[in-house]
C-alpha cells in the first residue's frame, strides 16, 4: 500500500542551497522507489525546473513566505504546514527546529512528525539575540511535540539527550561516490587548495581568507561559496581574488559535477565548519577523495576519525596544517583513500535514505 509523506522546511525539490536540499534530492526519489507518495514543499524561484535529476513522481509544491534572513524559515514553514494540514499525509518529515512552532498543528491533525533537528543553531554567530531565542524556543517545542527526532551526528544526539531528555535516531548525511571526473579548466590535479563553505564566521572563512594570502605564495587557492546576501566576507573574497592572481573566487556553485571535480582533484580541501553535526560538504569531499584538513571540533573528528588532519582556527595554524599535507603527497593520498573507505562503510546515500525510510515507515504504522 502506498504511504504518503510531506517534507517541510527545505527550499524545495530539486534545490541546491544547502545540506537539507542535498539530502532531499537523494531521499525523495528513494522514497518514491519504496512505495511512498512524496510531496516536497519549497519556495518560489529556489528550484531548477529543467534539472535532469528531477524525478517526476515527486510532487513539488511552492508556498508563500517572507524572503528575509530572519523570517523566511518561519513564514515558509507555516505556509507549508497549513497546506499539509489540508492534504493530511501519513507522516511529515520536518527539517529545522525553527519549524518546531508549527508541530502542534500537525500533531493536532493526527500527523506523526519526524524532525531533523540539524545543528545547534543558537550557537551560530550569524544569528542575533532574537533569532537565537527563536531557535531555542523551536527546539523546546520540537522536544515536546515531535514524534521522533533525527540527529545527524552522535554528538548532536548526546546534547539533545542531556538538554531535553529525549533520544533521537542517528541518520547522518551521505556522499555520492565519484570517479574519472575531468579537471576544472585552468587547474591541475592535486595542484590547488580548496575551500567550500557558506560565508559565515563559524565556518572559519575570515581566518581562511587571511591564510590564503600565505598559501597562495606556494600553491593556487580556489574559494567556493558566498553569504547569499552579500556583505563583508563576499567583498573580502572578491578583493583578494582581484589583486592576487593565484586566488580564484568562484562564488556559489550549484553544479554538483563541477563541485565533485573540484574536490576530486584538490591537493587539500579545508573544512572550517565549527557548529553543527555531520556536515554534508565534508562527507562529499571525502567521497570525492579529497585530502582534508579540518578545523578541530568534536563534529569534524566524529566524521573524519583518523582520516584527516586537524588545525586550530587561526590563519597561521591553517596555513601550516595545509602546507604540511601539500608537501607530503604520499600522506595526502593515504588520507584520501582511508576517508573514502570510511564513506563507503558509514556515509553513503543508500545507508542514509534507508534509515529515513525505516523511521518514516515506523511512524506511519504507529498512526494506523
Amino acid at each position: 500500500m502506498t504511504k504518503s509523506v510531506a517534507i517541510i522546511g527545505t527550499r524545495g525539490y530539486p534545490s541546491y542551497y544547502g545540506g537539507f536540499e542535498t539530502a532531499v534530492r537523494s531521499l525523495a526519489p528513494y522514497l518514491s522507489d519504496h512505495d511512498w507518495k512524496v510531496v516536497v514543499y519549497g519556495r518560489p524561484g529556489a528550484t531548477k525546473v529543467d534539472d535532469t535529476t528531477l524525478d517526476q513522481r515527486v510532487s513539488a509544491v511552492e508556498t508563500w513566505g517572507l524572503e528575509t534572513k530572519s523570517l523566511s524559515t518561519l513564514s515558509f514553514g507555516l505556509s507549508s504546514t497549513l497546506h499539509a494540514l489540508i492534504r493530511k499525509p501519513d507522516v511529515a518529515l520536518v527539517m529545522n527546529v525553527a519549524n518546531g512552532f508549527w508541530l502542534p498543528l500537525l500533531r493536532a491533525r493526527g500527523i506523526p512528525v519526524l524532525v531533523n533537528v540539524d545543528g545547534i543553531e543558537w550557537e551560530r554567530a550569524k544569528w542575533g539575540m532574537a533569532a537565537k531565542a527563536m531557535f531555542r524556543s523551536g527546539a523546546w517545542l520540537t522536544a515536546r511535540f515531535a514524534s521522533q527526532i533525527v540527529c545527524d551526528s552522535k554528538e548532536i544526539a548526546r546534547r539533545w539527550r542531556n538538554a531535553y531528555g529525549i533520544d533521537g535516531v542517528f541518520i547522518p548525511y551521505g556522499g555520492t561516490l565519484t570517479s574519472n571526473l575531468p579537471v576544472e579548466a585552468g587547474l591541475k590535479h592535486r595542484g590547488y587548495v580548496l575551500v567550500v563553505a557558506r560565508f559565515v564566521p563559524e565556518n572559519t572563512i575570515p581566518e581562511f581568507l587571511d591564510a590564503a594570502e600565505l598559501i597562495s605564495t606556494s600553491i593556487p587557492v580556489v574559494i567556493v561559496g558566498s553569504s547569499g546576501y552579500g556583505g563583508v566576507l563576499d567583498e573580502a573574497a572578491r578583493e583578494l581574488a582581484a589583486r592576487n592572481s593565484n586566488v580564484q573566487w568562484l562564488g556559489h556553485v550549484n553544479d554538483d559535477q563541477r563541485l565533485f571535480s573540484l574536490w576530486n582533484h584538490a591537493a587539500v580541501y579545508f573544512h572550517g565548519h565549527s557548529v553543527g553535526g555531520t556536515n554534508p560538504a565534508l562527507v562529499q569531499a571525502m567521497a570525492c577523495g579529497a585530502p582534508t584538513v579540518a578545523r578541530d571540533t568534536v563534529y569534524n573528528r566524529e566524521v573524519l576519525g583518523e582520516d584527516g588532519a586537524f588545525v586550530s582556527p587561526d590563519p597561521q595554524s591553517i596555513h601550516d596544517g595545509i602546507m604540511t599535507v601539500v608537501h607530503a603527497p604520499e600522506r595526502a593520498e593515504a588520507l584520501a583513500a582511508s576517508a573514502l573507505r570510511r564513506v563507503k562503510d558509514s556515509y553513503t546515500w543508500e545507508i542514509v535514505d534507508g534509515a529515513y525510510d525505516r523511521a518514516l515507515t515506523a511512524l506511519s504504522r504507529s498512526r494506523k
